[in-house]
């Protein structure tokens, strides 16, 4: 979705809607990235400025979801769902209504008594390596998968669309590796400045140029002034 060549447009992995016109949002998420909060803001953002015309009323937008299946804990707390919607903070009885909703489904959860056992059954589908996936998950809808992933396999067109989307997932994995290694680099310019290093033995350490540190440093005491 591009709405203006000078924002940033996003690439959804999925997006359908059901017959109430709920919209929902799938991604998959294989490598940890800064702001994922703030990601599916945008993600919401970008799927309400396809959904409202001009003229209509702000009633008729629907619910949306935007859900993250990750291969990684996003908060740390060992939960195979998170799921976050907008309430009051003073009373946390009074919603706000807006119909969004943000779910991070994670493949290292341990509270399995807490969730359906469907969820932690295909979360435990999507951890499995090659080998692994094979198995009897004892699951109507992991079979499904299965035999879906099968029939890819053996159909030469469909095929050909998963090495591209492997490759694509490849890519994000490096692209996902490369945003967190640079945020490392750039708490430690931000540590070392604040510790009273000059920019030119910070830039010697990081092994980078002088600029791109001094760089570092202004967006990040942008951010927090």
């Amino acid at each position: 979705m591009v709405y203006h060549p000078e924002y940033k447009g996003v690439r959804l992995d999925v997006y359908a809607k059901d017959e109430n016109n709920t919209r929902y949002n799938i991604e998959m998420q294989v490598a940890k990235k800064p702001a994922l909060g703030r990601r599916t803001r945008y993600y919401h953002s970008q799927m309400d400025m396809e959904l409202l015309l001009s003229g209509k009323e702000y009633k008729e937008l629907p619910s949306s979801y935007v859900i993250f299946i990750c291969d990684f804990d996003p908060f740390g707390k060992r939960k195979y769902r998170y799921t976050f919607q907008s309430k009051c903070k003073e009373n946390q009885e009074v919603e706000l209504g807006d119909g969004r909703c943000c779910v991070f489904l994670s493949t290292h959860g341990k509270n399995e008594n807490e969730v359906p056992r469907e969820l932690v059954n295909f979360l435990k589908f999507v951890k499995a390596n090659k080998e692994e996936s094979q198995k009897d998950f004892q699951d109507h809808f992991v079979k499904q998968l299965q035999d879906s992933i099968r029939w890819i396999k053996s159909s030469r067109e469909m095929e050909e669309r998963f090495m591209i989307f492997e490759e694509m997932m490849k890519d994000e994995r490096e692209a996902g590796r490369r945003e967190g290694e640079q945020a490392k680099a750039e708490n430690t310019a931000l540590n070392m400045h604040q510790k009273g290093y000059p920019d030119e033995a910070i830039a010697e350490v990081l092994e980078v140029d002088v600029e791109t540190v001094q760089e570092w440093i202004s967006k990040a005491e942008s951010v927090n002034p």
